[in-house]
Formats: C-alpha cells, sequence, structure tokens
C-alpha cells in the first residue's frame, strides 16, 4: 500500500516535470503537504508498532535472514543514487539529477516494504560485541534510527517542491536532505554489516 501511494507520487512528479522546463511560472503549483504530512505519519507510526508488537511463533523456523540483507542491498543503491543526483545537479543536469532522486525513493520504499514485512516476522536480533565495538554499534543504530524517522518528512518536502519547481526553497531544505538520507542510507549498511554475525 504505501509502496503503491509513493510510486503513483512519484510517477505524477515525473509527469509533471517532464512537461515543463526549470522555470517556476511554468509549472502549476500542487499542495503535496497532505500526502507528505500522512506518509510521514503513517510510515513511522507502522514502524513503530511493529518495533513493540509481539512477533508470530509460526515463523519461527524460517529463515529470514535474507531480509535484512536485502535492507542493506537497497540503502547502498540509494546512497549510490543520491550520490549521482548531487553530482548531476552540481553539473546544472537537472533531468538526470531528478531521475537519480526518483530512483533513490524507489530502492528506499523497496527497503521500507522487506524492513517492514522482516520487523513483523521476526524477532529484533541483538547485538554480540563487546566493547569500543558495541559501544559504535548502538551510537550508530541510533543515530540512523532517529535521522530514519526525520528524513521521511524532509524528503517529502524536498520531493514536493522539486515538483513544484521552487527551486530556492527546495535548494534551502535540500541542503539538510541530502546530507541527513546519505548518512542514514550509509549508516544502514554500517548496521547490517556489524550485526549480520549475530544472525
Amino acid at each position: 500500500m504505501v509502496y503503491y501511494v509513493l510510486t503513483e507520487f512519484l510517477q505524477k512528479g515525473e509527469r509533471i516535470m517532464e512537461k515543463t522546463n526549470y522555470e517556476t511560472e511554468n509549472v502549476r503549483q500542487r499542495n503535496y503537504t497532505p500526502w507528505v504530512v500522512t506518509l510521514s505519519i503513517a510510515i513511522n507510526l507502522i514502524v513503530a508498532i511493529l518495533f513493540f508488537m509481539p512477533k508470530a511463533d509460526r515463523f519461527d523456523h524460517w529463515d529470514l535472514t535474507f531480509l535484512p540483507m536485502l535492507n542493506a542491498i537497497f540503502n547502498s543503491f540509494t546512497t549510490v543514487f543520491l550520490l549521482a543526483a548531487l553530482y548531476f545537479i552540481r553539473r546544472k543536469n537537472v533531468k538526470l539529477h531528478r531521475r537519480f532522486i526518483l530512483a533513490a525513493f524507489a530502492t528506499t520504499a523497496l527497503f521500507l516494504i522487506t524492513y517492514l514485512i522482516y520487523h513483523s516476522l521476526a524477532e529484533s536480533t541483538p547485538y554480540g560485541g563487546e566493547g569500543v565495538l558495541r559501544a559504535v554499534y548502538y551510537f550508530i543504530l541510533i543515530t540512523h534510527v532517529v535521522l530514519a524517522a526525520v528524513i521521511v518528512p524532509l524528503a517529502l518536502f524536498t520531493l514536493a517542491r522539486g515538483l513544484n519547481m521552487q527551486v530556492e526553497k527546495h535548494r534551502k531544505i535540500a541542503r539538510w536532505t541530502m546530507p541527513l538520507w546519505l548518512y542514514v542510507s550509509i549508516t544502514g549498511v554500517l548496521v547490517y554489516l556489524m550485526i549480520s554475525p549475530y544472525y
């Protein structure tokens, strides 16, 4: 459901942008705020509920560890797509920037789907490391989780301003969104690499 709504949202944005150039006067302004607020609340609420929800015993015999690996793969692709989007916007290639941003949203949506499936079926795996590595792991994990919750509305608002071709507003918020989103996607991979030996 979330993937379907997000896909529709992105496809609509792609159609709007393909009909226009990089000038704001040619774009009909749309109010994406209700979508952004609804998706942000829904995604973060679902993740929070799954964290506290008891897991069904009937899936205990299934090996679900491929799902966290998929999460890390999707996060890796998101990182690559974001870096490519950053590269192209610095060269003022808006068309390729937009395509890589939409690709980053697609892999993030796929990450979200596999993340929700895994955490709805399996208990969280405790980290088994000790000493300094344990402290590093929990620092990365906590900052990753907190910023992942923040990045949902931030990325959606940034996208909405881009779709409406509100160039200055888009740039101002993107200065925060891009590094935070990169941090979240990179630390998602690091969390997986650190905890994967304990699955």
